[in-house]
């Protein structure tokens, strides 16, 4: 990286408070032609080895999944983030994201098991283990010689990690710690080799991690596969230890850091679950719209109908923005890897730190791109009418599968709350600086406002305005909440929960745009005709987001004068001068779909 490189670089949540230029964001369109090829023969393993047999994945085939999972760890796909001193591929972390995104899209069961394996399975030892846990246990898992497991949530600790009831007990000749108590929800349990365990030693205030390899007769049981709505072929039971012995230099990292493990592992996941969340988008729309272009009722291919294309339309503009956010910010956290490299920090140092700085990016994508899968999902099964709500049919096992994303890595609700307030804790700490700005914005309200009528002819003007001032919707709703609660708005969940969504709006709508307008510049505007379109859509919903959401906030906690004069700022930050036209932008998105037949914009 430059030194103007490493300058344009904005640290985590900063996209709220600074400008972005167009030139600075990744997009998949600045894709290496290694890259692409690592893309090409995903894609090829997913349509030969997964998507042909999707089937088998609805009939709990839990041997086909180990299966296929096996075929994967020999292509190198297990191996992508892993070093290759241990065995992996030691790719950045775009490429990480890009084999993941590709990967998930056939199934939600295979996809839960790669990630679980991958993720949290294998990355804490990668990230946290001593050398000799990584030469031991990293390239088993990088091969699929191995497969990994995760043991966090039990039944009175599910959002409340650091709460688990676990116990470990060192043993009378120190050489071993007893682990005893009981795990749920446990990915890829009826096949792993090895759990990452956590526990708490004594009566510590933070649990512990350790790695447990699986021996049945080391006080090791576990419950039956879980009947699940969705993800049917993806191994889940409960795991029960009963004295378990640990070697000592089993644990993972320090005592008591199995808290910050588990923390860190989840941030990873929430951006990989975006991820995972894309190429799923892409396949439902292809099947819906080849679906819709040969279904004719009264004489007319369905595709046609209007009430069908504000759905395809919808479904595509939403899986672009995805993509957009997506990348941008996997981009940002490499970025931070490669400073953190170059100042001397470790791989593993500067990997936990990359990915911590763009907590709050995380958490916003985790939300928004599960949202948008389950909407895809649902639109897919009504575009198919009657035939959607058949298993005969992939929409029905889509629609059961997109649900879980809403839940693991973090509920929705916990990641909406945790987005506001990560970015308020970066506030206090210096690292973001809203004070400024939100004292800026509470002055302009008290100012009159300008009545010049802005040049908005260049491509974006508007838009780019519109955005700006979005920013300051949420300044003015997050600035006057602080001001009132201080330490106690954690407490008022609802009005962190609709700050939220104005802030994962801002940053979707400002991925999307940005990444259309870099594009329009080096491929000129007509061939990004749709791309225009998607961008304007995605804003357009945006704003309206923003409208209701920053009234709900705003008439919740604000009287009086305070109250008269923020809706007053929120009209006047969200006024659209030239509105486009949504039905037209619709069909233009939606013929263009539906005469690629499928998503052709990655």
């Amino acid at each position: 990286m430059s030194a103007t490189e490493q300058h344009e670089l904005l640290r985590g949540g900063q996209f709220l408070v600074k400008e972005t230029a167009c030139e600075d964001v990744f997009t998949l369109e600045d894709l290496s032609e290694e890259q692409k090829m690592m893309r090409d023969s995903t894609k090829e393993f997913v349509d030969k080895e997964l998507w042909a047999h999707w089937e088998r994945f609805e009939k709990k085939d839990y041997a086909f999944t180990e299966e296929t999972m096996r075929k994967a760890g020999e292509m190198g796909l297990l191996g992508v983030a892993v070093p290759e001193q241990y065995g992996g591929l030691g790719m950045g972390f775009v490429s990480t994201m890009l084999v993941c995104d590709y990967i998930s899209g056939a199934t939600g069961s295979f996809s839960t098991a790669f990630g679980a394996h991958t993720g949290i399975g294998t990355m804490p030892i990668t990230l946290y283990g001593t050398e000799a846990q990584k030469q031991k246990y990293v390239p088993r898992l990088a091969s699929g010689e191995w497969f990994g497991a995760y043991c966090l949530t039990e039944p009175g600790a599910g959002s409340d990690a650091n709460s688990g009831k676990t116990k470990a007990v060192l043993s009378e000749d120190g050489s071993h710690y007893i682990i005893s108590g009981q795990k749920m929800w446990i990915s890829n349990a009826g096949f792993c080799n090895m759990f990452i365990v956590f526990a708490r030693i004594e009566d510590d205030k933070n649990i512990t991690g350790f790695i447990v390899e699986n021996d049945p007769s080391n006080g090791i049981t576990m419950g039956d596969e879980e009947k699940k709505l969705g993800i049917h072929s993806s191994s889940t039971r409960q795991v029960f230890f009963s004295d378990t012995k640990v070697p000592v230099e089993n644990m993972l990292s320090e005592r008591g850091n199995g808290f910050k493990i588990a923390m860190n592992a989840l941030n990873v996941g929430r951006i990989k679950l975006a991820a995972a969340c894309l190429d799923a988008q892409r396949r439902i729309i292809k099947e819906a719209v080849n679906y819709a272009n040969e279904r004719v009722q009264f004489k007319t291919p369905i595709v046609n109908f209007g009430a069908i294309k504000t759905k395809i339309a919808a479904m595509a503009t939403n899986t672009y923005a995805d993509e957009s956010a997506s990348y941008r910010a996997a981009k940002n956290i490499e970025d931070r890897i490669t400073l953190r490299e170059a100042a001397g920090n470790t791989h593993q140092e500067a990997e936990l730190k990359g990915v911590e700085e763009y907590a709050i990016e995380c958490s916003i994508l985790k939300v928004a791109v599960s949202e948008h899968v389950q909407a895809c999902s649902d639109e897919g099964i009504q575009i198919f009418g009657g035939m959607g709500f058949s298993a005969d049919t992939p929409m029905e096992s889509a629609w059961r599968d997109a649900r879980i994303s809403r839940i693991y890595e973090g509920t929705n609700e916990i990641n909406r709350m945790l987005a506001v307030g990560m970015l308020v804790k970066k506030a206090m700490k210096g690292h973001v600086d809203l004070l400024g700005p939100a004292t800026a914005v509470g002055e302009e309200l008290m100012g009159i406002p300008s009545f010049d009528t802005p040049d908005y002819s260049a491509l974006f003007a508007e838009e780019k305005d519109i955005i700006k001032r979005l920013k300051k919707v949420f300044l003015m709703v997050a600035g006057s909440a602080v001001q009132k609660f201080g330490p106690d708005l954690e407490s008022h969940q609802q009005l962190l929960m609709a700050a939220a969504d104005i802030l994962i709006q801002v940053y979707m709508a400002e991925s999307t745009l940005l990444r259309t307008e870099k594009n329009a510049k080096r491929f000129g505007e007509d061939a990004q005709k749709t791309q225009i379109a998607m961008t304007q859509l995605y804003l357009y919903r945006a704003l309206e987001i923003v409208q209701s959401r920053g009234k709900e906030a705003i008439i919740s906690f604000a009287e009086g004068d305070e109250q008269r004069m923020m809706l007053m700022g929120l009209k006047r930050f969200t006024k659209y001068t030239n509105y486009p036209n949504i039905v037209a932008l619709t069909n233009l998105i939606a013929d263009q779909v539906a005469s690629d037949n499928g998503y052709r914009f990655d």
